[in-house]
Formats: C-alpha cells, sequence, structure tokens
C-alpha cells in the first residue's frame, strides 16, 4: 500500500494519495485545485489515478476533484448524504453510509458523520494484504488532531439560518460512532493548525482513535447540552469567500485546464487599471510597503495567511493585480487559484519601474506602545483593533475598539475620518493591511501600532479583559 499526505500550508488543508501498489492503481482525497501535484506523484510511484474523492462540500478552498477526475478519467465518487439541499449538482457516483468499494487491494468504507456539514462522510481503509483490521479513518473535517469540525459554518458563512445547533447535535452523535471504532485506528484529518474549520486544532498531521479519546477536548462529553454549547463557543469568525466556496464546489463550475501564467505589467497599464478601479495588491513586507507603495494598493504579505486575507478582501466578480517578486508570482497565482480567484490581471515585480516613472509613493507611519500610551486618552485619538474577537477577548488595550480585519470593508462608514486612527493587532501585520485598506478609501491620519498588542505587553503597558 502507498500512502502520502500532501499538505497545503497556507491552508493548512491536508488531501491523500493511496495506491495499491500490486494493480498500480491510487485513489486521491480531498484534492487541491492545483493538480499536477497528484499527477507528478502518481507518475513518480508508476500509479494510475483511478477514483478521486472527497469527504464534504468544503467552505475553505476550491476542491480540484473535477479537475482531477478530467485530466486522469478517474471515476468520481461523492457523498450522496445530508439530503436533497446537500447533493452535489454534476455528474458523480454516489456513496452512502456504511458502502464499500475498493482501489485494488484497499477497502474504503463509507462512514457518514455529520456535524460539520450534513453530507460529511468519512473513509475507513483497510489494507486487505494487511489483513481485515481497518488501518485508518480519512476523517477529513469530522475529527481532526485535538479538536472536532465547526458545525456553525453554514449559519455564519452561508446564511443558513437555525443550522449551528442542528450541526452540533449531530457531530454529537457522529463522535458515538468514532469512539467506538478500534483504538489503534489512525486518524488522518483534512486540516491542521491554522485552519478555520476549528478552533484548537493540533500541529501534528495524525493521531489514533485511542489518542483521541484521551487528549481531544470533543471526545471528553459525555452530556449532550453541555458539548453542544462548548463546541459553539469561541469559534473564529469565518472568512468571507467560505460561502462562494461552498456554492462552487456544489455546482458543475469551469474546469481549470492548465495553470495561469500571469504577464508583467507596464506603468502606464497599472496606472490605467487603478483609474478603472482594478485592486493592486501588494504582496511585500509590510516594512518595506509602509515606506513607500503605489497610493491605493492593498498590502496582503506574503505568508501563510495570504491566501485567506486574500479570500476575505478581494471581489470574486472583479480583477486584480499583484506587486510581488517574479520568482513569488508563481506560488501566489497557486495560492490564490486554491480559493477560486482567478481573475488575476497582471503583475510588476517591484517600483522600481514606478519610481524611474516619478510617480507618487504613499506610506504608512508608525507609532511605538510608549508614543500610544501618551496620547490614548486624547479625544482626537481612535484606537482600533482588529484581531479576532477571541485575541479581544483575552486581552485588549483599554480604549480599543474591536472591528475584525475581514469586516473592515463593510464598516467604513462607522471609522470617523477626522480622527487619528490608530490600527493594532498582535504583531502589527493584521493591521499593516488594515492601514492598507484605510488609506485605499481615502482616510488620512493613520498610524500603525510597531509590534501589536505584544509590543505593548512587553513594555508592561496595562491590558483589559
Amino acid at each position: 500500500m502507498f500512502f502520502q499526505n500532501v499538505y497545503e500550508k497556507g491552508l493548512a488543508q491536508a488531501s491523500y494519495v493511496i495506491g495499491c501498489q500490486a494493480t498500480g492503481t491510487a485513489i486521491v482525497v480531498d484534492p487541491k485545485r492545483d493538480i499536477d501535484t497528484y499527477l507528478e506523484i502518481a507518475a513518480k510511484e508508476r500509479l494510475k489515478i483511478t477514483h478521486v474523492t472527497e469527504t464534504h462540500i468544503h467552505a475553505d478552498f476550491l476542491s480540484g476533484s473535477r479537475e482531477l477526475a478530467v485530466a486522469t478519467g478517474a471515476e468520481l465518487l461523492l457523498s450522496d448524504e445530508g439530503g436533497p439541499d446537500w447533493q452535489y449538482q454534476f455528474p458523480h457516483r454516489g456513496l452512502k453510509d456504511g458502502e464499500v468499494f475498493k482501489v485494488g487491494n484497499i477497502k474504503f468504507e463509507v462512514m457518514h458523520s455529520p456535524g460539520h456539514t450534513p453530507e460529511h462522510i468519512s473513509f475507513l481503509v483497510t489494507d486487505l494484504p494487511s489483513g481485515d483490521a481497518p488501518l485508518m479513518i480519512l476523517s477529513g473535517d469530522f475529527v481532526f488532531v485535538g479538536d472536532v469540525g465547526r458545525p456553525d459554518l453554514l449559519e455564519k458563512a452561508a446564511g443558513l439560518k437555525g443550522t449551528q445547533e442542528t450541526g452540533a447535535r449531530q457531530m454529537y452523535v457522529s463522535l458515538k460512532r468514532f469512539k467506538a471504532l478500534p483504538d489503534y485506528v489512525q486518524v488522518w484529518p483534512g486540516h491542521g493548525a491554522g485552519s478555520a474549520c476549528g478552533k484548537a486544532l493540533g500541529a501534528v498531521p495524525s493521531s489514533t482513535v485511542g489518542y483521541s479519546k484521551l487528549t481531544n477536548w470533543a471526545l471528553r462529553y459525555e452530556d449532550e447540552n453541555a458539548f453542544v454549547q462548548a463546541l459553539l463557543e469561541g469559534q473564529p469568525e469565518p472568512p468571507k469567500y467560505f460561502a462562494m466556496m461552498k456554492k462552487l464546489n456544489k455546482i458543475a463550475r469551469p474546469v481549470l485546464d492548465k495553470l495561469p501564467e500571469p504577464r508583467e505589467l507596464s506603468v502606464n497599464e497599472i496606472e490605467h487599471a487603478l483609474q478603472q478601479g482594478i485592486t493592486l495588491i501588494d504582496a511585500r513586507k509590510k516594512t518595506d510597503f509602509a515606506q513607500g507603495h503605489i497610493p491605493g494598493s492593498l498590502l496582503i504579505q506574503d505568508n501563510s495567511a495570504f491566501s485567506t486575507w486574500a479570500g476575505w478582501l478581494l471581489d470574486y466578480e472583479k480583477p486584480f493585480m499583484l506587486v510581488a517578486p517574479k520568482h513569488r508570482i508563481a506560488a501566489l497565482t497557486r495560492a490564490l487559484l486554491r480559493i477560486g480567484l482567478d481573475n488575476l490581471f497582471g503583475y510588476t515585480p517591484d517600483l522600481n519601474a514606478w519610481r524611474s516613472a516619478n510617480k507618487p509613493l504613499g506610506s504608512i507611519k508608525d507609532i511605538t506602545a510608549a508614543e500610544l500610551a501618551q496620547v490614548i486618552t486624547n479625544k482626537d485619538v481612535e484606537l482600533l483593533d482588529v484581531r479576532a474577537t477571541s485575541e479581544y477577548q483575552t486581552g485588549h488595550i483599554a480604549g480599543a475598539r474591536h472591528l475584525h480585519l475581514g469586516y473592515l470593508p463593510d464598516n467604513l462608514d462607522t471609522i470617523p475620518r477626522h480622527k487619528t486612527l490608530v490600527l493594532q493587532c498582535a504583531a502589527g501585520d493584521r493591521s499593516g493591511t488594515a492601514c492598507s485598506l484605510l488609506a485605499k478609501h481615502g482616510f488620512k491620519n493613520i498610524l500603525n501600532l510597531t509590534g501589536g498588542i505584544s509590543a505593548w505587553m512587553k513594555s508592561g503597558l496595562p491590558v483589559e479583559k
């Protein structure tokens, strides 16, 4: 049996290639959209991808299941559980609870595991040449290492009212089935630490049923009502793009046939595009951006959170441009297409041509913790904390107004333009993006708290809960 975990750090998303070496066949579970990774693995291992499947209709990334099925001729196996509202709307072979299929000498048993979503399924995998006992469960967004899938996304992200408590109670029942599995069964989930699909995901890639029962907080509850309350409490804000992923992963959207290759733009093209309202994303470091950037550009740094914040802040219906080194364009393009942001108009590798053309530059000023402490009580200064709600509740600077970065575009009319605005997050990254967004929309007196609340606390300054 061949097994490989393919982990995409930007979305903390895991997919799996499982192959039968005796028959030369393989299945891919929960594939990302840039499918060349799986084609290369299969070619290297001399395997033919004959089956493609996924655990549920994903919310946090655009699935590559159809792309991979088209490219390989593989059979597409998808959940037919959850009722009429949770059916995939394109051709596939439906899977029901208890159904068994094989890929060569490897047996897959379908386990309906609702809670995160109504149609969610997991796969019990048995390597038949080694015995009849299940080796692992591919648990998708059902059971993670240290956590379980959140049931509130459908209500909070997709607007389906009244679904989160129903999902939480379904999760409680599903976990009873999980706990009945043999302790030795390996658990390979669909996400790791950093994913917004849970609130306490672990950093290690896998666990076992037995170890999960010992350490996973959600598996310790014996009272259903207490479990429901605990599961729904403290979940992070779901990124805005999740609703779009739910829609696109369900319908028969166009299939990506090749990876796009964005072209380099001239100064005149960038200037004209900005005049047409096309957003320019600057992916450089926040310090470089603060010192000089093309006016109106939006800072989204090239780091592990790039695709998440792009999904939060970009309009799926409109084109956009990038400022990023040429050697990073391919990777950033992949990060964007993984969440369906395909409208990349072009890029510029740096600001050299812009500067040479004597075009204007914008800048963002910083303020230190000590400086902020001196002016924070000034009525003409407003401090905006753009962190997650859970972070704000854990500890915040007195007088700070909480406004999550992802919700900032929808709340611009509530922010006073006549005041000096100080933006603050944990360490200065998200607040740097917030500063750029406000500047893009015409706000003038903007300061970024250097080092964020971490620097504030290191200076011995007080926080409140």
